[in-house]
């Protein structure tokens, strides 16, 4: 018999709440999760590795949404490899699109500082009369 995790053990070894674990079972990112006799869940070592791949699509900041999408294509029937590089292609993309925009937003945010530091400056000077 394969090792047998619980959702406490896959918690632990993922990082990810037990909440998560339940949540990404009831949302479709995982599938097949045997339970007990009790109803309890027994993970298996992919499961556990998985997780781990969803773990590292989120802190890539992947949308659910986007997460259900590439798993479509994972669980394909056919091969779908070259349709998953471009999806991540795709991603990395989208990625660069949303540094760009934060770029913009920063220069904002530093010219709004520097306008209150002038301000300051100008305000100083003012007191020194």
């Amino acid at each position: 018999m394969k090792n047998k995790f619980s959702s406490k053990q896959v918690s632990e070894e993922t990082g990810l709440s037990i909440h998560t674990l339940r949540y990404y079972e009831q949302i479709g990112l995982v599938d097949g999760i045997e339970r007990d006799e009790n109803g309890y869940r027994l993970y298996s070592e992919s499961d556990i590795a998985w997780f781990q791949v969803l773990s590292y699509f989120r802190a890539m900041g992947m949308p659910i949404r986007e997460m259900q999408q590439f798993i479509a294509l994972h669980n394909s029937e056919v091969s779908t490899i070259t349709a998953r590089r471009e999806f991540m292609e795709a991603y990395r993309r989208k990625v660069i699109d949303q540094m760009k925009e934060l770029e913009k937003t920063l220069k904002k945010i530093d010219l709004k500082i520097n306008f209150f530091k002038n301000l300051e400056d100008l305000d100083k000077l003012q007191e020194d009369r």
